[in-house]
């Protein structure tokens, strides 16, 4: 997908995005990052947040836990939940399902075959869940190869 397909996609949900898409590095190609938010809400209560990296474009899709929509895989509950309890959905999930259950360095749970990686945020004296879905290719072949930089940051 490309960033004027997904923009036409988010604003029929309901979402709106800033005008000027924010460009930086990822190795040897140019980066652009577009940050989503629910119509009317403020500007700094980003939602979803999307990258796309030279002639590859989507690479990466961020769900923030506290503003960003719901997502589930087969009942499993992803956004905005203590990643303790995620992680242990997940690895039952994966296991029954036959799939490998990855950890990221930080202990996060996630798989590189279905393309997404729980991360925890900071949502005043807890944590929960937000989400990074991508597609591994054969210049990021794992899910932590392709999550920009700033995906890696505690948020």
């Amino acid at each position: 997908m490309r960033l004027q397909e997904a923009t036409v996609a988010m604003e029929t949900q309901g979402y709106t995005f800033d005008d000027v898409p924010k460009v930086d590095e990822f190795g040897p190609f140019e980066q652009s990052r577009m940050e989503f938010r629910a119509m009317g809400a403020p500007a700094y209560r980003v939602s979803v947040v999307t990258y796309y990296v030279g002639s590859m474009g989507l690479i990466c899709v961020t769900i923030d836990a506290l503003s960003g929509p719901q997502v589930s895989l087969d009942g499993i509950r992803l956004i905005g939940r203590p990643p303790s309890e995620l992680s242990a959905e997940l690895i039952t999930y994966l296991e029954k399902t036959g799939r490998e259950v990855r950890f990221t360095p930080e202990g996060d749970v996630g798989s590189d075959e279905l393309g997404m990686y729980p991360r925890a945020q900071r949502a005043g004296d807890v944590l929960l869940t937000r989400l990074v879905f991508g597609k591994p290719n054969d210049w990021a072949g794992t899910m932590y190869d392709l999550m920009p930089a700033d995906e890696w940051h505690v948020r």
